[in-house]
């Protein structure tokens, strides 16, 4: 369902009568090429030699004064006499970013035994989030912090990400970008097709979320497998015709889904995303026993299960990539979702314990993205005053696009993106809940 009321600021009456009456005013964001440069900053004494990594971004040096983006590298921040560097590299800059531009601030982890560098490195996170609700326009504000500060080329998939269209409803996030690792962080072959010869796996797929997330990673390369339960076997089907891939009709709440998905991709998966979810709202005190089972199996119980069995069979590749869909919901929590929050909290569970010993143990990455307000048929059948709150409640004052949500599964399962591994990264434009 169309947004009116964002094509109602665009126009002059619209932004002078919500100027007026101090109404939100977002931006339109850029979801297709950046017109301008990037801006390089540092604070503090830093060894990471960015520049070669950032050059291959696309984005040239800004020499017009309004870049598209901003990169402030403050890894040598470690006291809070070097958190002013912050204040004084950007204070001069930050209203003269493009509309739709990214800030990007590098830190490192805080260390827990220089509790000096643990407060300032800690420090940036809020700086970034409070940022990233001031901003304004449609720029989007993120924190990359790097385990390894002098190793730039393990977060380049990252910073390609996040300094691209791409990541237009991402912002307010924190990302750990962890040391380089036999999962993968070689460049590939091909920017444009990183997932060349590389086969993905989309659970729910037939439609919404799911179907953009098969269509992005069939676009840069994927052999994807749209797997969706049997009554949507048709609608599969066609949309695995559509992506030149293959149509798998199955229960993912069978209990012998895993092994069924490993004997229909012989070849192995290289890229299992699991998207498939349902909903069966209900205050607790009026929630029967079933509408809450059916929930917990489909969006938690089954993701446990099929990549318990996934992952005993060999059936994801070496090097392969998990990403799991959580939500907002799971991490602020939601009246009448009780259940739906309960599921997908459990995915945040699953991917922190599950990431290191999937990585150690079969060189597996295991990351989750987390979706706010996103425009689906979903939600456009919500109630009008609850859609126009769940679209403004967030820095961006708007939904997102199932493209939002497919672009940043398309970075966590970059072949690059090795040294990204047990993050959940919220794709809300920032929601103004759970921070």
């Amino acid at each position: 369902m169309a947004d009116r009321y964002l094509s109602f600021t665009g126009t002059a009456p619209g932004r002078f009568l919500t100027r007026r009456l101090g109404l939100p005013q977002p931006a339109a964001l850029e979801r297709g090429a950046f017109s301008g440069g990037l801006l390089h900053l540092t604070a503090g004494k830093t060894d990471l030699d960015l520049a070669p990594v950032l050059a291959r971004t696309g984005l040239g040096p800004d020499d017009t004064g309004r870049p598209a983006a901003v990169v402030l590298d403050a890894t040598g921040v470690r006291d809070v006499d070097a958190l002013a560097e912050v204040h004084a590299a950007l204070h001069p800059v930050v209203r003269s970013v493009a509309t739709s531009g990214r800030v990007v601030v590098l830190g490192t982890p805080p260390d827990p035994a220089d509790h000096h560098q643990a407060a300032a490195q800690q420090a940036l996170e809020g700086f970034t989030r409070s940022l990233g609700k001031e901003i304004g326009r449609g720029r989007t504000v993120n924190l990359v912090r790097l385990a390894d500060a002098a190793r730039a080329d393990a977060a380049e998939s990252t910073l390609r990400f996040l300094l691209s269209p791409a990541s237009a409803y991402v912002s307010g996030q924190v990302v750990e970008v962890g040391p380089a690792s036999g999962s993968g962080t070689a460049a590939p072959d091909d920017w444009e097709l990183p997932l060349a010869g590389r086969t993905a796996l989309v659970t729910g797929a037939a439609r919404g979320i799911g179907a953009a997330v098969a269509h992005t990673l069939a676009g840069q390369g994927a052999q994807v497998v749209v797997l969706d339960v049997p009554q949507a076997e048709d609608e599969a089907r066609r949309a695995a015709e559509r992506l030149g891939g293959t149509a798998l009709a199955l229960d993912i709440t069978a209990e012998d889904a895993g092994e069924r998905i490993a004997a229909a991709v012989p070849g192995g998966i290289d890229v299992l995303v699991h998207n498939a979810g349902v909903t069966r709202d209900r205050r607790l005190a009026n929630m029967p026993a079933d509408r809450w089972s059916s929930v917990l199996d489909v969006n938690l119980a089954s993701v446990l299960r099929t990549t318990d069995a996934l992952l005993a069979a060999g059936a994801v590749n070496r090097g392969g990539r998990i990403v799991a869909t959580a939500s907002i919901a799971g991490l602020a929590g939601n009246a009448g979702q009780t259940n739906y929050g309960a599921s997908k909290a459990g995915i945040v569970g699953l991917v922190r314990s599950l990431a290191p010993r999937a990585l150690a143990g079969h060189g597996v990455t295991v990351n989750a993205v987390a979706p706010g307000f996103i425009e689906t048929r979903m939600t456009a059948a919500v109630p009008l005053f609850i859609r126009e709150a769940g679209r403004r409640m967030n820095s961006l004052a708007q939904g997102g696009l199932p493209v939002d949500v497919a672009q940043t599964t398309a970075w966590l399962a970059h072949p690059a993106s090795g040294a990204v591994n047990g993050q959940v990264v919220r794709v809300c434009g920032q929601s103004l809940l759970g921070a």
